[in-house]
């Protein structure tokens, strides 16, 4: 099993689009980078989802990451608004996957669960716990990007508990590794 592993983490969107990568090796975990795709001056729909398409996997090759993670659409009141979004998450998962990265989903509730402790923190509030948790020094270039790391961490978190935990494909299994429970 690799002991070093890189987390890309995306905050998709149709407007900016947050990126994010953390270096994860045991139970340190360093920031790469964070940063965001500006697609607001873009028109054209299919053209943001190129420059999405396009930028994620110059950041693939340029980081190799190991894992994507990224966040699940909400559902929001607009239905226009969520099938852009939709498109904007699958172009970046299609990106990932072109590259044969795996691709791992997280609800919104979820990251910041698992950042804050809090499913309904606010964006302030995880950007000042990754502040925290990564020792950042400089003010993010947006909550977008902040965002981006959160999904990582989350991911990060989720994973490691993963695989931390040792599974058995039987109770038999289980005994014969643990003879102390046998009493």
């Amino acid at each position: 099993m690799k002991t070093e592993r890189i987390i890309l983490g995306i905050d998709p969107g149709t407007l900016i689009m947050g990126y994010g990568l953390i270096k994860c090796s045991g139970n340190t975990v360093q920031m790469i980078c964070m940063d965001v795709i500006r697609l607001n001056k873009l028109s054209d729909q299919p053209i943001k989802l190129k420059k999405i398409f396009d930028t994620i996997v110059s950041i693939v090759d340029e980081y190799h990451p190991d894992e994507l993670a990224i966040e699940a659409p909400f559902f929001g009141k607009n239905p226009q608004s969520m099938l852009k979004l939709g498109r904007a998450q699958g172009v970046a998962i299609a990106a990932a996957l072109y590259r044969t990265i795996p691709v791992f989903e997280y609800s919104p509730r979820k990251i910041k669960q698992s950042v804050t402790g809090n499913g309904n923190a606010s964006k302030e509030q995880v950007a000042a716990m990754l502040k925290k948790l990564l020792n950042l020094k400089t003010e993010p270039v947006s909550f977008d990007a902040t965002d981006s790391i959160a999904v990582a961490m989350c991911h990060y978190f989720q994973r490691t508990e993963t695989l931390d935990t040792k599974s058995y494909n039987s109770w038999k299994g289980f005994l014969s590794e643990n003879p102390e429970r046998q009493k």
